[in-house]
């Protein structure tokens, strides 16, 4: 049985960082593509970053890029979030979710965590 558990959340100043963590159990890590998304009260859940299993490529949404970077310990089958500069609009819970082929769209995820809620003040 496939298991995603993250953390890292909590609340923080505008211009602030967190550091999101998913660990992952049930599968064979290495080879699965992991990604964020998030969702905001009222507005649908939308892709973040993601990474693959084959090359470690990262892409990531234009509202996040350059202040996000996402990345994979196959060691310890965690994926990290670090997330700087954070906006207020970056409020939102974050998921993070795995699948063996895919990136942006949010359907060809199977299997998901409960999230992470990441509030930020202005």
């Amino acid at each position: 049985q496939v298991r995603l558990v993250e953390s890292g959340g909590g609340l923080v100043q505008a211009g602030g960082s967190l550091r999101l963590s998913c660990a992952a159990s049930g599968l064979t890590f290495s080879i699965y593509n992991m990604g964020w998304f998030r969702q905001a009260p009222g507005k649908e859940r939308e892709f973040v970053a993601v990474i693959t299993w084959f090359g470690g490529e990262t892409y990531y949404s234009d509202s996040v890029l350059g202040r996000f970077t996402i990345s994979r310990d196959n060691a310890k089958n965690t994926v990290y979030l670090q997330m700087n500069s954070l906006k207020p609009e970056d409020t939102a819970v974050y998921y993070c979710a795995t699948t063996r082929s895919g990136t942006y769209q949010r359907a060809s995820y199977p299997y998901w965590g409960q999230g992470t809620q990441v509030t930020v003040s202005s």
